[in-house]
């Protein structure tokens, strides 16, 4: 009987083990690629999208609408920057769009890369929809709302998807988003601390969207609230090891980021070291 309980007391230690491992990685948050890896590929690609997901990153890309109508996927109102050509994104029909490259700018060997359509975005994200990630959709342009919500329930992912841009500043579009689907989850910025409890009260966002580095008792309010926490802007968004662990540590949900890898790494040293 001795050496039975000696033998349960070990599986249950390990179990214990096991559960406080669950624990802590459930404990991290989510890791949102700011334009996917704008480091390594061209950003707002659908390589680049690819890459996210292989390597279980979320990733955040912008929406702008073509001359004849159709949702791209380019995070500046010109095409000047990241493609071979020039002029406005609204000025041009998607055929147009699609015949220019949106990848030698970066490198050669993402020659002939194309601006996708919000569409195939969604339809790349739904291949994978085993992993466990988050999918920022920043709204750059007016009265997509609800062609957003619909393509993304169309592709069964709008519940990986956290709707920021004009939403988080403009109650309208959270309401116009919830209108398309309460499902659709939104979020009000909190640039400052005096902002955070307008933030938090606010009917039609289901995040709280800080663009600074919040304390554990802010991050408490929130959850307390039933809502979940997103930190952006420079805070994060460059390579700071120390500002994502105290980001981390407050409890945070989800980081938007320049260097998803960097942070990656920095989560796994931190459960490996314990701290």
């Amino acid at each position: 009987m001795h050496r039975y309980q000696i033998l349960l007391t070990i599986l249950f230690s390990l179990m214990l083990a096991a559960a406080d491992s669950l624990v802590a990685t459930a404990g991290e948050p989510q890791i949102v690629a700011h334009r996917g890896l704008l480091k390594v590929a061209p950003e707002n690609t659908l390589a680049n999208f690819r890459a996210c997901l292989e390597l279980r990153l979320g990733f955040e890309f912008d929406v702008q609408r073509s001359k004849d109508g159709h949702l791209v996927c380019i995070h500046d109102s010109t095409l000047n920057r990241t493609t071979n050509g020039t002029g406005n994104v609204a000025d041009l029909t998607l055929a147009e769009i699609r015949e220019l490259d949106a990848g030698s700018w970066f490198d050669p060997r993402f020659k002939n890369e194309r601006v996708p359509t919000v569409e195939e975005v969604f339809q790349l994200a739904a291949q994978y929809r085993q992993h466990e990630l988050l999918i920022a959709v920043d709204f750059k342009e007016a009265n997509v709302e609800q062609d957003v919500v619909d393509l993304a329930r169309k592709q069964g992912i709008l519940k990986r998807l956290i709707f920021i841009g004009r939403t988080i500043q403009e109650p309208q579009v959270r309401k116009n988003i919830k209108a398309a689907s309460p499902q659709a989850e939104t979020a009000a910025v909190a640039n400052n601390m005096t902002e955070f409890s307008s933030a938090l009260s606010e009917p039609d966002a289901d995040w709280v969207y800080v663009r600074y580095l919040p304390t554990r008792m802010e991050i408490k309010q929130v959850h307390a609230a039933g809502k979940k926490s997103f930190i952006a802007g420079s805070a994060v968004s460059g390579n700071l090891p120390k500002n994502w662990q105290q980001a981390t540590d407050a409890g945070i949900d989800a980081i938007l980021t320049d260097y998803p890898l960097a942070l990656r790494a920095m989560l796994q040293q931190s459960k490996t070291t314990g701290n």
